[in-house]
């Protein structure tokens, strides 16, 4: 695709244009000034699609069954995007896992739309421009963005800040690290999926999970389902879609939907600013090398980091 302006790209990917979405997704992650102005003149066509969030630890089959449930949507009629957030290569910042091999199968159908992002450092497992690239999925017309995280543990709790419904996919083995995972996942989670099901221990887990989830207070009043599944053979899809829509419908009856993305966009503004704030103070001090050179003497033990850091924020503030 040859390079066009942002009106004639905004005017493409409006009308389902793929071609043109995949190259506005390109400039927002590549934090291109044009990916800003775009997201400014699309922003009033975001709203319309709904968020999932998939999360879990590695191993769940989380990907098989982001793959499961979006057949699903597909054969209802519904259209689909994907946000595959993979773990960034320490050597060339790229997604490891490419194009999404697994995914192949999906892509040669119509209505779905799979765009796979690094974490480039990111915390939380969701790539740094996941949500703004979810915005540009809403606004292109798609009516579900299904986020599916590395699967890092804890460290994935901003998940809760980008979608309308978080699932928790879990396994049977998952038993022992549940205690461990009170503090992160359990507290985010608004529906659960022990997946591989036909593993012994899956309907231990459910009970143990049911147990946990029991003693958990929504302020919501939202009871979060737990649900078995074998995504490979597509067992318990159905369950998870219906379960997705309850809470969708939870969500809409109560007013919460709208006050969820009030705070979602609240918790965005945050993160744009400080994301820019970061990259031109980074500038400001010379880059890498120049950072390099102002904590040279921090490993000599003549100055704390506290200083130099002191040092730095008083320079700018001087400077303006």
């Amino acid at each position: 695709m040859r390079d066009v302006g942002v009106e004639a790209l905004v005017e493409r990917m409006l009308s389902g244009d793929t071609v043109a979405l995949a190259r506005a997704i390109s400039w927002i992650e590549d934090e291109d000034e044009r990916g800003l102005e775009l997201l400014g003149a699309v922003y009033p066509r975001v709203g319309a699609a709904y968020r999932i969030g998939i999360s879990g630890p590695p191993g769940a089959g989380k990907s098989t069954m982001v793959d499961a449930l979006t057949e699903r949507y597909l054969d209802a009629g519904d259209t689909v995007g994907i946000i595959a957030v993979d773990p960034t290569s320490p050597f060339t910042g790229g997604a490891l896992l490419g194009d999404r091999i697994r995914m192949q199968r999906l892509g040669v159908r119509e209505g779905v739309f799979i765009r796979s992002m690094a974490t480039r450092g990111g915390l939380g497992g969701l790539a740094r421009a996941a949500r703004s690239v979810a915005s540009a999925m809403d606004a292109s017309g798609l009516d579900y963005v299904i986020m599916e995280t590395v699967g890092v543990g804890q460290s994935e709790l901003d998940i809760a800040e980008a979608a309308d419904t978080t699932v928790i996919v879990l396994v049977p083995e998952s038993g022992d690290s549940i205690q461990a995972m009170k503090a992160g996942l359990m507290e985010i989670g608004e529906i659960f999926v022990v997946n591989k099901a036909d593993r012994e221990g899956a309907e231990m887990t459910v009970a143990e999970l049911t147990s946990m989830l029991s003693l958990k207070e929504d302020p919501s009043g939202w009871s979060p389902p737990v649900l078995l599944s074998v995504a490979t053979t597509g067992e318990g899809i159905a369950e998870l879609a219906e379960a997705i829509r309850s809470h969708r419908d939870f969500l809409v009856s109560n007013g919460l939907l709208e006050e969820r993305r009030r705070e979602h966009l609240k918790s965005l503004v945050r993160s744009i600013v400080v994301d820019t704030l970061e990259r031109k103070l980074l500038e400001r001090l010379g880059g890498e090398t120049g950072l390099d050179t102002m904590v040279g003497d921090v490993g000599k033990g003549q100055r704390s980091p506290y200083q130099i850091a002191r040092e730095v924020l008083d320079s700018i503030s001087e400077g303006g």
